[in-house]
């Protein structure tokens, strides 16, 4: 009986070899296409508003109204920049104004976190109503608040100063129902278990586990409240009378005449104030992606 043959390297290397891969059909590609077309239109589309601004900053009023328009930045952007520092105390609005969202902010982030981790966490009497009167504020207008805030303002003797802005804006019902939603299902019980054995009591369960495994929400109404503070104008409207204590919105409106205006000018103010939030959103967007149970295991 013959031996069986054994098959020669150049069978077994032909056998092993992976099958040629199929390149994807022109009907394919078109379809792979078709999404990333959609979305370079988004983006476009989303960046033409801010490249628009840079456009009117950096040309002349005469020459936004041209026909056709200039359609590529100029070179009076120092020129527009020197009449808006002539015109407004530029950088006195842009202090008060940066004091007011950073201490706002900074204030939102921690009584909303404190009341969301109660909501979220903890069972006590009440707990259901509070939550739904809670929720009942939030879908009410802000405009029905102004004439009431006004009046507190007043009782208190703080019209025409800064802390008019950040108290109120301290009742943040969306910032402790986003807060809660977020606690709710991202801190785990298992961990707070696990510190209430060793001890820790509610501000050090809050601390400890919930801020850290929360930072991902936190840094989400951080951008939201810092650019809310930074960009309200209605309320500094009404409440700032003193015309030496001027937010950055109130100030850049005094530049705006009834007969005149001069768009270049307004613009290059307008584009000076969106760089904070620029640099806001950049330092806090990385924590989006960050390991929110990184910090509270650890």
């Amino acid at each position: 009986m013959a031996a069986p043959t054994l098959p020669g390297p150049e069978a077994a290397a032909g056998a092993a070899a992976p099958a040629p891969k199929r390149r994807p059909s022109g009907a394919a590609r078109r379809r792979s296409l078709l999404p990333h077309l959609v979305l370079w239109v988004g983006v476009l589309a989303a960046l033409f508003p801010f490249y628009w601004s840079v456009v009117m900053a950096t040309n002349t009023t005469r020459d936004i109204f041209s026909t056709p328009p200039k359609l590529v930045p100029g070179t009076h952007l120092l020129e527009n920049i020197s009449n808006v520092f002539a015109r407004i105390d530029f950088f006195g609005a842009l202090a008060n104004t940066a004091v007011v969202a950073v201490v706002t902010t900074a204030l939102v982030l921690t009584l909303d976190s404190l009341a969301a981790f109660a909501f979220a966490k903890f069972e006590f009497p009440g707990r259901r109503v509070l939550f739904g009167l809670l929720l009942l504020l939030f879908m009410l207008p802000a405009q029905l608040s102004l004439i009431p805030q006004f009046l507190i303002m007043r009782e208190l003797g703080w019209i025409g100063q800064l802390q008019a802005l950040v108290v109120p804006a301290l009742a943040n019902a969306f910032g402790v129902f986003w807060m809660r939603q977020y606690m709710s299902t991202s801190v785990p019980d298992e961990v707070l278990d696990a510190s209430r054995l060793d001890g820790c009591g509610f501000f050090r369960q809050w601390w400890h586990v919930a801020v850290p495994t929360a930072r991902p929400g936190l840094a989400f109404l951080a951008i939201y409240t810092f650019v809310a503070s930074w960009n309200d104008y209605v309320w500094p409207l009404i409440v700032l009378v003193n015309p030496q204590v001027q937010t950055l919105q109130t100030s850049l409106a005094q530049l705006n005449v009834s007969f005149g205006t001069d768009y270049s000018m307004v613009m290059a103010g307008a584009l000076m104030a969106i760089i904070p939030i620029m640099v806001a959103f950049l330092f806090l967007s990385r924590w989006f992606v960050a390991d929110g149970t990184a910090g509270a295991v650890k």
